[in-house]
C-alpha cells in the first residue's frame, strides 16, 4: 500500500527537530532506521501529517563506556551493537538481543533508540533495558530528562515520550561479577518474539544468587519483569535444580497473556517458561549440585 500524503523535514540538529516536533504537536513522527515507522504508514496504521529525518544526526550513533554504565546514543544501529565485543564482556543479553533482530537488512538500518520509542510489544531491546535496570534519556523543546526504563514503557506502542520529545541515549548500569543471556522464540517471518526473555545473574563467593533480574517480551503489552523467578532465585544456591524450578513459576504472575495466530495464551505461558530458563542457564554456569 501507499502511504497516506505528509510533509517531509529533514533535521540538521536534535534541537531542530525537537522544535519541529513542538511545532507540529500530535501530527509528527519521527523517523530514523525506518524500519517500524514506514511498515505502519504503508498500512495506514499511522498517517502523521509530518515526518521528521533524524537519521542523518551522526552524533547519536555511539557506544560509550563509563565508570558503572554503558552509553548508547539513540541512532546506535542493532548491527553496531551485535558486532560489540567489549559489549559482550559486560551486556551480552544486549549483544544477543541486537543480533537476533530482522535480517541483515533491519539491524543495519534499524536503531535502538527508533526501537524503544516505537515500543512494539514484541520487540526484544525492552526486556534488556528492564532487566538491566537501564535508563532512556530523552530531549524535547524545554530540555532533557531521564526515564527509568520500568517506567518508559506505558503499553502497546505506547511510551513516557511527550509529543515533541526525542529518545537521545539508552544507559545500562554494569554490575560487577555478572552475566546475562537473551532468549526468545521467535516468529518465523518477522522475526519478533513470540516470548523473549532477558537474564542478568550476580552471584556471591559462596555460588548463591546474590542479585537476579528477568524481564520478558511479547508476553504482555510492555515489558514485563518476571518476580515470581526472581523471588525464588535470590539468595538460592545457582543450580540446575533451583533455576529449573524457579523458572516454572516465570508465568504464575501474569495475569493476562497475549494470545494471537502465533501462539494461545497456554503455549504462550509455556514458551515463556522454557525461554526463561535456557536465559538462566546461559547468563551465568550452573553447578550440578
Amino acid at each position: 500500500m501507499i502511504p497516506a500524503a505528509f510533509d517531509y523535514h529533514r533535521a540538521s540538529s536534535l534541537e531542530g527537530a525537537a522544535k519541529l516536533l513542538a511545532q507540529h504537536a500530535g501530527d509528527a513522527k519521527l523517523l530514523a532506521g525506518g524500519h517500524s515507522l514506514i511498515p505502519m504508514m504503508k498500512l495506514r496504521l499511522a498517517q502523521p501529517g509530518v515526518v521528521v529525518d533524524i537519521g542523518g544526526l551522526v552524533e547519536l550513533s555511539y557506544i560509550k563506556r563509563h565508570r558503572k554504565h554503558i552509553a548508547l546514543g539513540a541512532l546506535t544501529t542493532h548491527a553496531s551493537l551485535a558486532a560489540s565485543t567489549e559489549l559482550g564482556k559486560s551486556h551480552r543479553a544486549l549483544v544477543e538481543a541486537a543480533g537476533a533482530i530482522g535480517d541483515v537488512q533491519v539491524r543495519n538500518c534499524g536503531t535502538i533508540g527508533g526501537s524503544l520509542a516505537h515500543a512494539d510489544p514484541a520487540a526484544d531491546y525492552p526486556a534488556v533495558v528492564i532487566a538491566f535496570e537501564g535508563e532512556v534519556v530523552v530531549k524535547g523543546a524545554t530540555g532533557a530528562r531521564t526515564i527509568p526504563a520500568f517506567k518508559f514503557f506505558t503499553g502497546p506502542l505506547s511510551t513516557a515520550l511527550a509529543p515533541d520529545e526525542i529518545v537521545t541515549e539508552v544507559r545500562l548500569p554494569t554490575f560487577a561479577d555478572s552475566g546475562s543471556a537473551y532468549e526468545k522464540f521467535a516468529q518465523p517471518a518477522s522475526g519478533f518474539a513470540v516470548a523473549g526473555v532477558c537474564a542478568v545473574v550476580q552471584l556471591d563467593k559462596a555460588g548463591s544468587c546474590r542479585q537476579v533480574r528477568f524481564a520478558a517480551t511479547g508476553v504482555t503489552d510492555r515489558p514485563t519483569r518476571l518476580a515470581a523467578v526472581e523471588t525464588a532465585l535470590k539468595g538460592a544456591p545457582w543450580n540446575v535444580h533451583t533455576v529449573r524450578a524457579a523458572c516454572e513459576r516465570a508465568d504464575s504472575d501474569i495475569k493476562h497473556v497475549l494470545e494471537d495466530a502465533y501462539a494461545s495464551a497456554d503455549y504462550r505461558r509455556h514458551l515463556l517458561r522454557v525461554v526463561a530458563r535456557r536465559a538462566a542457564e546461559r547468563a551465568m554456569p550452573l553447578s550440578q549440585s
